[in-house]
This record gives C-alpha cells, sequence and structure tokens, in this order.
C-alpha cells in the first residue's frame, strides 16, 4: 500500500469514526451526522488532505478511535 492510498484509508475512517460519534453524541441518525459534518469546517480541511501530512491525519485517526 502506497502513501497515497494509506492516507486516504486513514481520512476515510477517521470521518466514519466522526460522524459515528456525532451521531451518538447529539442522539440523531447518521445521515444527519453525516449532513452535519460534511458541511463543516473540519472536513473541509480534512478533504484538503495535502495540508495535513500522512502523520497528522494518522494521529487524528488515534484520537478518535480511543475517544470512542
Amino acid at each position: 500500500m502506497d502513501g497515497e492510498a494509506l492516507e486516504r484509508f486513514y481520512q476515510e475512517s477517521l470521518e466514519e469514526r466522526i460522524i459515528a460519534y456525532l451521531s451518538k453524541l447529539r442522539n440523531i441518525s447518521l445521515e444527519e451526522a453525516m449532513n452535519i459534518y460534511y458541511h463543516s469546517r473540519l472536513a473541509d480541511k480534512i478533504h484538503c488532505g495535502k495540508e495535513y501530512s500522512i502523520w497528522i491525519t494518522r494521529y487524528l485517526y488515534k484520537f478518535c478511535v480511543k475517544r470512542n
């Protein structure tokens, strides 16, 4: 797996965790949580992944996984 594929994997996993956490935290459906997340500044920053190296994405992923 090359660096770009690995970064995509971490980003997708991170997004899934954020959406699930938001849904649970606010007691809303996953669809509503997805809508909130994908219209957020955080989603924009994660999708601009070039600002973030794979190491920062990995850190965010581990932080999100351990919190859930």
